[in-house]
């Protein structure tokens, strides 16, 4: 058992455009919302599964790819698990992109 796991590939629409910047150290960054929503079999029963998380994308390939897609657009992003904020007290989490796939690309489709 690696002691160190925390990955997570969502797939989603895009809820909320990019918000763009750069780091002082010069790197840009991505921050959106994608929502996901699906059915997943759990203790013998399907159940409806909906949720939304905040999105962080680093360097300019992974915002460039975000940067140019519009709301309601699918995509499949694969990533990490952090929390939201240094400063913030609640622990609440987002997910850190490692990569970005778009619906066109990716050869997604709604279920």
């Amino acid at each position: 058992m690696d002691l160190s796991d925390n990955q997570l590939i969502l797939t989603g629409r895009l809820l909320k455009p990019a918000q763009l910047r750069t780091t002082p150290a010069g790197i840009p960054i991505a921050r959106f919302v994608i929502g996901h929503r699906s059915r997943r079999a759990e203790a013998g029963h399907l159940r409806e599964v909906e949720c939304r998380i905040g999105v962080v994308a680093s360097g300019s390939h992974l915002t460039e790819i975000i940067a140019a897609q519009v709301c309601g657009g699918w995509c499949r992003v694969r990533g990490f698990l952090d929390r939201a904020g240094y400063r913030s007290p609640d622990m609440r989490i987002e997910l850190h992109a490692t990569d970005i796939e778009i619906a066109d690309q990716a050869g997604l489709q709604e279920e």
